[in-house]
């Protein structure tokens, strides 16, 4: 199994970024834990982040007959992308939304997610183990 881990605007700030939010360990640290995760679980894993809208679509594009299931967080994207939501659409790949903090007790524009139409779940308020648990699920989802 193949899964493309996609990271949205401002992740590669974490530990830096709102430490009380998101956590003090970092980028690196989160990608450490994603990767040595796949490797116990037998699956390959591809990570990507950017900032920029284009670059996340682009990537969910490339995924098209490349990748089995996609987990992503894209961050202040998920309130305000429909690009994104469309191209998770149109790949139809098993797709699980994350994120890190629990985004349903924080503010009103918050609890708008465009991406979830288009995701077979979400996970929010686990921190990085949440990514853990969008890897378990879609391992299962392929079974």
């Amino acid at each position: 199994m193949k899964i493309l881990v996609i990271n949205g605007p401002n992740l590669n700030m974490l530990g830096i970024r709102e430490p009380d939010i998101y956590g003090k360990n970092t980028y690196d640290d989160l990608c450490a834990l994603i990767t040595d995760y796949a490797n116990i679980k037998g699956v390959e894993v591809k990570i990507f982040q950017s900032n920029h809208e284009g670059a996340l679509v682009d990537e969910i594009q490339s995924a098209y007959k490349n990748f089995d299931g996609i987990v992503i967080n894209p961050a202040a994207y998920t309130h305000t992308s429909v690009a994104i939501l469309d191209a998770v659409k149109s790949v139809g790949i098993p797709t699980v939304e994350v994120h890190i903090s629990a985004v349903e007790t924080r503010e009103d524009f918050r609890q708008i997610s465009y991406v979830r139409k288009a995701c077979i779940k979400t996970i929010t308020g686990l921190g990085f183990d949440g990514y853990l648990r969008a890897i378990d699920t879609l391992i299962d989802n392929g079974k």
